[in-house]
């Protein structure tokens, strides 16, 4: 067990916020070693971004970007922090993490507790150079024109990130996942086309899990129609499988980790065949090694996100999935991972 493993297995003793601060209070402080050179089969292109690898950091870790550095050297290809919102806001009531250990899964309500969009611009503008950091923006829980709230994220931090992500799909915000309706997600997504940054840093969509293929159908299309340029599927979900077992297990809020593997990747299989290759995929939801990495890319996804595992498998885990993406790669004569993307067959999905 590395050390970072086992601060991951100190930091599963707490409470869940606790060791969440703590986690991100010892990434932002702590001097960690550097990950090794990744493995060239590895490197690849998402929507204009060169990655040095596809697996990133989900939202919800970092919210602030306090630990960007830190995060980088755990060996993410890409690091996405957030979700930030125009004002500081609390979030929901304690307690609102909740740790599903026999279930590898995670419950939370946090509802956007973030430091705002001044104290986030601030972070980026220390951040280090040559990481690939993108922004997920959110709308705080007063405002009544939500999409008001990604605009004003969106031209503040402009030339500050590397991509934006327009997260309207947590479970924890009211009338958030509202804005997925087709009237509503075409005002916003005129209005974010309107304000896209000057400097051209692409712009993504993240969707819920819990949606009809139609639904991702429609969504596919309006993103297509205003130029967003790729849709994170998906976020976590509101569903309780009859599987689980862990006493938390009834707590509101959104489901993340292994339960999450059906929905995120039916989401997945849906986006990709209304999208046909016309807009990128990036697959989130139950990744927890390299197997799992694989087959989201071979269903479609160009690149992959993963938060919860962290908690269960440690920070080494990066480093065993990009290992063992890059073997399955070559095992199947793929000389890139781009000639992998969507090449599972329909008999395997």
């Amino acid at each position: 067990m590395s050390l970072g493993d086992l601060g991951a297995w100190t930091l599963r003793r707490l409470d869940p916020e606790t060791a969440h601060r703590l986690a991100v209070r010892g990434l932002s402080v702590l001097p960690a070693p550097v990950a090794p050179a990744d493995d060239p089969i590895l490197h690849t292109t998402l929507a204009g971004l060169s990655l040095p690898n596809p697996i990133g950091l989900a939202a919800g870790l970092d919210k602030d970007g306090e630990a960007i550095g830190g995060l980088s050297r755990l060996g993410f290809g890409f690091v996405e922090c957030g979700s930030v919102t125009p004002r500081p806001q609390p979030g929901n009531p304690k307690p609102r993490l909740f740790r599903l250990s026999e279930d590898r899964a995670v419950i939370n309500r946090m509802g956007f507790n973030n430091a705002g969009l001044d104290a986030f611009a601030a972070r980026l503008d220390r951040r280090p150079r040559g990481v690939v950091v993108g922004a997920n923006l959110g709308a705080n829980k007063e405002t009544e024109d939500k999409a008001a709230d990604y605009v004003t994220g969106l031209r503040r931090l402009a030339g500050r990130a590397a991509y934006f992500t327009i997260n309207i799909s947590s479970p924890n915000t009211p009338g958030l996942r509202a804005l997925q309706g087709r009237e509503a997600l075409d005002d916003l997504l005129g209005r974010i086309a309107e304000a896209r940054p000057a400097d051209g840093a692409p712009v993504f969509l993240k969707i819920a899990p819990d949606l009809t293929a139609a639904e991702i159908a429609m969504i596919v299309e309006a993103a297509l129609a205003h130029r967003i340029d790729a849709l994170i599927v998906s976020n976590t979900t509101l569903d309780r499988p009859e599987t689980l077992c862990a006493p938390d297990r009834g707590e509101a809020g959104g489901l993340s980790g292994a339960p999450l593997q059906h929905r995120a990747e039916t989401a997945l299989i849906a986006a990709a065949e209304a999208a046909n290759g016309r807009l990128p995929l990036i697959g989130v939801g139950a990744i927890a090694s390299g197997a799992d990495a694989y087959r989201r890319i071979r269903l479609g996804a160009s690149a992959v996100q993963l938060y919860s595992a962290l908690i269960f498998e440690g920070p080494g885990l990066v480093g065993r999935i990009k290992r063992d993406l890059a073997r399955r790669l070559r095992a199947d004569g793929f000389p890139t991972l781009r000639d992998a993307v969507g090449t599972l067959p329909l008999t395997e999905r």
